[in-house]
C-alpha cells in the first residue's frame, strides 16, 4: 500500500513532533508562509515570534542550554537567513545544539539573485556543524531527523536546513525518525580503555594535581556534573572550571577554585600554571584560558578528556588525550580507579592544598564598598546574589557580553548545571536578553535574571516587546556605567587612557523605555537604594527592568592581560598591564 502523501510543511511538523519539539522561536516571511500556515493549524508546537531573528537563534540558545534538549529556529529566506548568522556563529562556538530552518526560493529561481534569495548553504557553512538544503520534498523526513541527531550527537552545535518554498508545497511522503540510520556520522561515545587507565596512573602519581573543566561537561548531561563531583572527590584534587563550565562542579565545595582564565581567580591560575598534572574534561584549551602558550603550565602532564577528536591536540600537545562522550569517559575512570585500588600521595597533596590556601588568602575579589560613594559592580552582583537565594526559587542567569559578564561569573555563585547562560567563545553583545527569554519559556516557574551592560542591552532590546507578548516574567538587570566598559578598561590599561568612541554620551530612560513597553522600570543610584530595588524586582510578578547606576571608573580584575602567562595576573588598578603583555598578545579580544 502506497504512503500517504502530504505537504512539505506538514512533513517538518511531523518530524519536530516527533523528535519532541514543543516550543520554535521565529519570525515569518514570504518564503516560509507554507510552514507559517501548517503551524497556525496545529496546536502541538508552540511557536514564538520574535521581534528580530537574530533574537530568535540567542533565545533557541538560551532554551537549549537550560534544559539539554535541541533549540529549534524558523526564519525565511535572504535577511532572515542572514540574520541568522551571529547566533548561528554563537551555537557553534559554544557547543549549543540547534536545528535552524530557513526558507529558501523556489528551487527553479536558485542562482537566479531573486527576491530575498541568499547563499543560505554557503554563507552558513563556515558557522554550523552541518547544513542541508532539500530539493526533493520525499528526502525532507530524513533530512529533519539527520540534522537533529547530528545537532545533538559527539559535540553539540547548529544545523541548517534550507527549504526552497516549492519544497514545502510539494507533496511527498513521510519518513518516521525509526527509519533514519545515520551510518555517516556516529561519533565516538566510550573512551579506550588503555588510555582510561593510563590517565588513572598519571594522576594516582601526581604530586600538584589540578581537574580543569568546561562546558563539555554540561553539555554531556547532569550525570557527568555528579560523576565529575565524585572523581574530584575521590582524587583529592582542587577543580577549576571555564567560563562555560559555571555550575558543572558545585562552587559552594570546599574543592573549588573559582573561575580560571583572563578573568579568572588568582588561587585558580596559579595552581593550573604550578600543577604536575592537568586534567582537561569537555574543555578546549581556548586563548581566554590559556594566556600565552608557551608559558602555559610549563611542568605539567596534561590529560584531556573531549568527545570532539578535533580538539586533542588542537591548541596545546597533551600526554594522553581521551575521546568519548564526558559522562561515559568519567564513568570509566572512576571505575579503573577503584578496581586498581589507586592511591594518591596524601602527602603532597596536603602541602599542594596549602599552597592553594596561601593564594586563597591573597582574596582576588575583594573590594570595599564606600556606603557614601559610588556602588561597586561587585556589591551589586553580590547582593543579587544573596537576595535571589532568599527567593527559594530556581534561579537562572543569563548574561551579555562585557565587564557585566565577568562580574557576573566572578561573584554570581553556581552550585548546578544548565543555570548559567552566557556568550563565551563568540563574545556576542546582545546575547543576554532573547537567552533569558528562551530560558524563561523553558522553566516558567524559574526565576530568570538577565545580567546586562547598558551597552549590550541595546543591541537587541526589541526583544522586550516579545517578552511583554509573552507575559514572561524575566529580571532585566542593567550594570550602567555609561561606557561600553570592556573596551573601556582595555584603552585605559593599554592605550592611554585615550577612550575612544566607547562613551555611550546618549543612552535611553531606562525605566521610561520599560514603561514604553508596558513593564515595569526601577532605577538605583545610590549604595543606600540596591537593596531595596533588588527586593521590589524580585517580588513584582512580571517582566522588571533595573536600571542599577555603577562606578563608572570600576575596572574588572583580577586580569591575565592577552599575552600574558597565568603567574602574570594583574590584581588591581595598581599592578602595570604594559610589564605584562608581550607584543603578540595585544589583540582586545
Amino acid at each position: 500500500m502506497a504512503k500517504a502523501e502530504i505537504s512539505g510543511s506538514e512533513i517538518i511538523l511531523k518530524a519536530l513532533d516527533e523528535q519532541g519539539v514543543t516550543d520554535i522561536f521565529g519570525y515569518p516571511g514570504g518564503a516560509v508562509l507554507p510552514i507559517y500556515d501548517a503551524i497556525f493549524q496545529q496546536n502541538r508546537i508552540r511557536h514564538i515570534l520574535v521581534r528580530q531573528e537574530g533574537g530568535a537563534v540567542h533565545a533557541a540558545e538560551g532554551y537549549a542550554r537550560s534544559t539539554g534538549k535541541v533549540g529549534v529556529v524558523l526564519v525565511t529566506s535572504g535577511p532572515g537567513a542572514t540574520n541568522a548568522v551571529t547566533g548561528l556563529t554563537d551555537a557553534l562556538m559554544d557547543s549549543i545544539p540547534l536545528v535552524c530552518l530557513t526558507g529558501q526560493v523556489a528551487t527553479h529561481l536558485i542562482g537566479n539573485d531573486a527576491f530575498q534569495e541568499a547563499d543560505t548553504t554557503g554563507i552558513t557553512r563556515p558557522c554550523t556543524k552541518h547544513n542541508y538544503l532539500v530539493k526533493d520534498v520525499n528526502d525532507l523526513g530524513r533530512v529533519m531527523h539527520e540534522a537533529f541527531h547530528v545537532a545533538r550527537s559527539g559535540r553539540p552545535g547548529p544545523v541548517v536546513v534550507d527549504l526552497p518554498k516549492d519544497v514545502q508545497m510539494a507533496l511527498g511522503a513521510y519518513t518516521p525518525m525509526s527509519k533514519v540510520k545515520v551510518k555517516s556520522y556516529q561519533p565516538q561515545i566510550k573512551g579506550d580503555l588503555s588510555e582510561i587507565k593510563a590517565a588513572v596512573e598519571i594522576i594516582a602519581k601526581a604530586k600538584n594535581p589540578i581537574i580543569y573543566a568546561g562546558g563539555g561537561v554540561i553539555n554531556s548531561g547532569p550525570g557527568a556534573s555528579q560523576l565529575l563531583t565524585q572523581f574530584v572527590k575521590m582524587t583529592g584534587a582542587p577543580c577549576t572550571l571555564t567560563l562555560m563550565g559555571l555550575g558543572a562542579y558545585p562552587a559552594s565545595d570546599k574543592q573549588y577554585l573559582g573561575m580560571v582564565g583572563m578573568h579568572g581567580n588568582y588561587e585558580a591560575n596559579m595552581a593550573m600554571h604550578d600543577c604536575d598534572v592537568m586534567v582537561a574534561i569537555g574543555a578546549r584549551f581556548d586563548d581566554r584560558i590559556t594566556g600565552r602558550l608557551n608559558a602555559f603550565s610549563p611542568g605539567s602532564k596534561k590529560i584531556h578528556i573531549d568527545v570532539d577528536p578535533s580538539s586533542i591536540n588542537k591548541n596545546v600537545r597533551v600526554d594522553v588525550g581521551i575521546v568519548g562522550d564526558v559522562a561515559h569517559v568519567l564513568e570509566d575512570m572512576i571505575k579503573v580507579w577503584r578496581s586498581s585500588q589507586a592511591k594518591v600521595d596524601q602527602k603532597a597533596l596536603k602541602a599542594w592544598w596549602k599552597l592553594i590556601d596561601s593564594w586563597r588568602a591573597v582574596d582576588c575579589l575583594k573590594f570595599v564598598q564606600d556606603p557614601n560613594g559610588p556602588v561597586k559592580p561587585q556589591y551589586a552582583i553580590q547582593r543579587l546574589y544573596d537576595l535571589t537565594k532568599k527567593t527559594k526559587k530556581d534561579v537562572f542567569i543569563t548574561t551579555e557580553v562585557g565587564q557585566h559578564q565577568m562580574w557576573a561569573a566572578q561573584y554570581f555563585r553556581f552550585d548546578k548545571p544548565n543555570h548559567w547562560m552566557t556568550s563565551g567563545g563568540l563574545g556576542t553583545m546582545g546575547y543576554g536578553l532573547p537567552a533569558a527569554m528562551g530560558v524563561q519559556l523553558a522553566h516558567p516557574k524559574g526565576l530568570v535574571v538577565d545580567i546586562s551592560g547598558e551597552s549590550s542591552f541595546l543591541m537587541n532590546m526589541q526583544e522586550m516587546s516579545t517578552i511583554m507578548q509573552y507575559r514572561l516574567p524575566v529580571k532585566i538587570f542593567i550594570l550602567n556605567n555609561f561606557y561600553m566598559g570592556m573596551v573601556r578598561q582595555w584603552q585605559e590599561l593599554l592605550h592611554g587612557g585615550r577612550y575612544s568612541e566607547t562613551y555611550m554620551s546618549s543612552l535611553p530612560d531606562f525605566v521610561k523605555l520599560a514603561e514604553s513597553f508596558g513593564m515595569v522600570g526601577l532605577r538605583a543610584t545610590k549604595v543606600g537604594e540596591v537593596d531595596g530595588a533588588i527586593e521590589e524586582m524580585l517580588a513584582i510578578n512580571g517582566p522588571v527592568l533595573l536600571d542599577l547606576h555603577i562606578d563608572q571608573k570600576e575596572n574588572c580584575f583580577p586580569m591575565i592581560p592577552s599575552g600574558a602567562a597565568h603567574n602574570d595576573m594583574l590584581l588591581g588598578p595598581d599592578d602595570d598591564a604594559s610589564n605584562s603583555v608581550s607584543n603578540e598578545g595585544m589583540a582586545l579580544v
